[in-house]
């Protein structure tokens, strides 16, 4: 059996920044078993698979150790795919997934998201989440994710997580945030109970992010920049049950599995 593979890099317009996804078009589903041996094997923070169906396409997300709800920046690598590898005449996608319809659609030289807002909600911060950071947030918060607000950018890029606490957290991950210099906010993420310590950047992080920027700044067009090694950048909008997330993304990489 033989299966393309793509390599792209998502919220970023150069090779080696952004977040890597796999992404792996298909004609027909194969087995759940399979699929989560070829993340596995692919070792990314997140491989995409998607099928066709009539009016669109399915989407399924793996990390290297579970499926996932929800994922950005696969999400926009696919899109990316499809509309520089399987049909350049096409505008717009629809993506069915665990998470209802995801639309993807061109926007100038961006590509621009349509996903649910997740509003983050006041939480008691567990004890291992502070311990986890190595230092009390000024806010924390939670929606799929834990959300800890820090009063800085300096203190989001000074943070040296202890992935071994984070792991026992009961949520997802852990999202970390403060007001940008440059961008309206930054953030970084982490989510080592999936095999990611620190994800390059997530798309659907700010489906929370979003919401909760839009009400302190009182903007609903916000810039965002994940702040790790890598890097990436977002472009953002608040629309009430929905939120847009767009960025660019680069091909790194195509080949074939062979199985």
């Amino acid at each position: 059996m033989e299966i393309p593979i793509y390599q792209v890099d998502a919220f970023t317009s150069r090779v080696f920044g952004g977040n890597p996804a796999a992404v792996c078009p298909l004609k027909e589903w194969l087995e759940d078993s399979l699929l989560q041996s070829i993340a596995a094997e692919n070792n990314l923070s997140e491989t995409a698979f998607f099928v066709p169906i009539e009016n669109g396409y399915h989407i399924r997300w793996f990390t290297p150790l579970a499926e996932v709800d929800l994922c950005g920046h696969a999400t926009l690598a696919s899109a990316f795919v499809l509309f520089t590898e399987s049909d350049p005449s096409l505008k717009r996608v629809a993506f069915r997934s665990r998470s209802g319809i995801l639309m993807v659609a061109k926007d100038g030289d961006l590509l621009a998201m349509d996903f649910p807002s997740q509003p983050p909600r006041p939480c008691k911060a567990p004890g291992d989440l502070i311990e986890g950071l190595g230092r009390e947030p000024a806010e924390v918060l939670c929606s799929e994710d834990y959300f800890a607000v820090f009063p800085s950018e300096e203190d989001i890029l000074s943070l040296e997580p202890d992935m071994t606490m984070l792991k026992k957290l009961d949520l997802r991950g852990v999202t970390v945030t403060a007001p940008g210099n440059e961008a309206d906010f930054v953030s970084r993420f982490f989510a080592p109970k999936y095999g990611i310590p620190e994800d390059p950047v997530t798309g659907s992080a700010h489906c929370a992010l979003i919401p909760y920027w839009a009400e302190k700044l009182d903007k609903q067009e916000l810039t965002a920049r994940q702040v790790s090694a890598r890097g990436g950048e977002l472009f953002c909008a608040n629309r009430g049950e929905r939120v847009k997330i767009a960025g660019r993304a680069v091909m790194y990489m195509e080949g074939m599995i062979r199985i």
